[in-house]
């Protein structure tokens, strides 16, 4: 076969493979009215540098919303402990160290390391990288090489090197491919900007969950030791209830007492020790929980056993606008509100032309032996330009679905952002009124403890019915039981204000 110079469009830039100028048609304007025509290599510069220049800057950029603004103060900012410049303390990024639980800071230390859910946002991250750097490749130009061989025969003959062949015929080629779509109207440096966003508010989506998670284990752990303390606390009174029965059984015996008395007696112990039953089983599931928080099976996880709970810690001073700063999830939603916007440019571009420079070289004969010579070369060099003139409204919907995707961005990270706040008022006043009622609720219990040593002297020395005895022992475990509520309650709402303002706080 013989070797020609490939055939391109009339917008192609050719050249014959010993590069001159191809001849000037008949019909084209003379040379000295057009001057000194450019070499080819003069041409495709220029060429390029217009395109440069034509893709310096984004046409179909659609710049988002301003952030929301944060409130100059919170409803309940009267509730933060009012902190002097340079005496407010340093909280470190190990917020829950806070509580001074050392059996906390080592499942702590565990989660971020078994965690599945924190793993599987890890590989998000790994691959919104991956999504990152293939966008990025697009605005560089690709290169290929390609090797083939065939052997072909037909019944008109095949022409080689201007004869006709009869029998068949092999060819071999090698061959060079380049080509560089032009950025434009910027398209795809939208689409690398929007992959960039996506994958900052991945790596906000890891640091949420790992937030979330440690916010979560905090309070399983919490509400472990709650039900540990409630265990003891069952276990005290079925011995309390146990020696009642046995003077209330005595008295029965000896004819002070009455068989309602006795009968009372048993129904407490036995109510005390189904309670006691059922604690003992929601500790265990909380144990559970906690294993599988750490990427562990609940056999594999033996958590020490204490019937006490970490003291809670005090709340420093904190301003909405750091809190606005600090919170990945509102930094997620944000960036997923300018990756939502560089859509809508990149559909855009869709109205406008693509341009392609292209470029392919090789050697092309009958035989490898000879392939790699001068005589077999051919090669091609030319731009492309297409505009599409009807899709059936296709480029329209596409630029409004992604409009409407980015006012779907636009209100979830401002509902985002109301969610934050509302939920630091809310942990802001349960913390504060949590804190009185446990100073109240400690009253009450050492208040039912002397009404209890009250009557039951009273009632051994029979001055006082059981039904008395009874009522003020309901009342001291009553006491004692929502003092412990009340206490994990308030290391919950401690424990959600970290993890709302991001695991940290930090003087005004």
């Amino acid at each position: 076969m013989t070797s020609t110079p490939s055939r391109r469009s009339s917008l192609a830039v050719r050249d014959d493979r010993d590069g001159r100028d191809l001849p000037v048609p008949r019909d084209a304007a003379p040379l000295s009215r057009l001057g000194p025509r450019p070499g080819p290599v003069t041409r495709v510069a220029a060429a390029a540098l217009l395109i440069a220049l034509m893709s310096g800057c984004a046409v179909t950029r659609v710049d988002p919303p301003a952030p929301v603004a944060a409130p100059a103060q919170f409803k309940e900012d009267g509730l933060w402990k009012k902190a002097q410049p340079g005496t407010a303390e340093v909280v470190p990024e190990q917020w829950w160290t806070l509580f001074d639980d050392p059996v906390l800071n080592d499942l702590q230390h565990k989660l971020v390391i078994g965690n599945e859910n924190l793993k599987a946002a890890v590989a998000q991250v790994a691959g919104a990288r991956a999504a990152l750097e293939a966008s990025r490749s697009a605005l560089f130009p690709t290169l290929s090489a390609g090797l083939s061989g065939s052997r072909s025969a037909s019944p008109d003959g095949n022409v080689t090197n201007g004869a006709i062949n009869r029998g068949p015929t092999n060819s071999v080629q090698a061959s060079l491919n380049a080509s560089w779509e032009a950025d434009l109207w910027g398209k795809l440096r939208l689409a690398s900007e929007g992959a960039t966003s996506t994958l900052q508010a991945t790596a906000d989506d890891l640091a949420a969950a790992r937030l979330s998670a440690q916010a979560t284990l905090a309070q399983s752990y919490f509400s472990l030791r709650t039900a540990e303390a409630q265990e003891a606390l069952y276990e005290r009174s079925v011995k309390s209830y146990e020696r009642f029965l046995d003077m209330t059984q005595a008295r029965y015996q000896s004819g002070v007492a009455a068989r309602s008395d006795v009968l009372q007696a048993q129904t407490q112990l036995r109510t005390a020790q189904a309670q006691l039953l059922e604690t003992r089983t929601t500790r265990g599931q909380l144990e559970h929980a906690i294993a599988v928080l750490l990427g562990l099976p609940p056999s594999a996880l033996e958590v020490s056993r204490s019937a006490t709970l970490p003291r809670p810690p005090e709340v420093p001073t904190l301003l909405p606008s750091q809190l606005l700063e600090r919170r990945p999830d509102i930094a997620a939603a944000q960036r997923r509100v300018a990756t939502a916007y560089s859509q809508i440019g990149v559909a855009d571009a869709a109205y406008f032309p693509s341009l392609t420079l292209s470029a392919s070289g090789g050697y092309r004969n009958s035989s490898l032996s000879n392939l790699l010579t001068a005589p077999n070369l051919f090669w091609s060099l030319g731009p492309s330009l297409a505009q599409a003139i009807f899709d059936g409204g296709q480029r329209k919907l596409a630029s409004a679905q992604a409009r409407t995707s980015a006012e779907v961005a636009t209100s979830t990270y401002r509902q985002t952002v109301l969610t934050a706040l509302q939920e630091v008022e809310d942990n802001l006043i349960l913390a504060d009124h949590l804190r009185e009622e446990a100073k109240l609720q400690q009253e009450a219990v050492e208040s039912a403890q002397r009404n209890l040593e009250l009557v039951t002297d009273q009632y051994r020395a029979g001055t006082v019915s059981f039904l008395e005895v009874t009522t003020a022992q309901n009342s001291a475990f009553t006491a004692e039981a929502s003092l412990l509520s009340v206490r994990n309650r308030q290391l919950a709402a401690i424990n959600l204000l970290l993890k709302n303002i991001a695991g940290r706080w930090s003087a005004a």
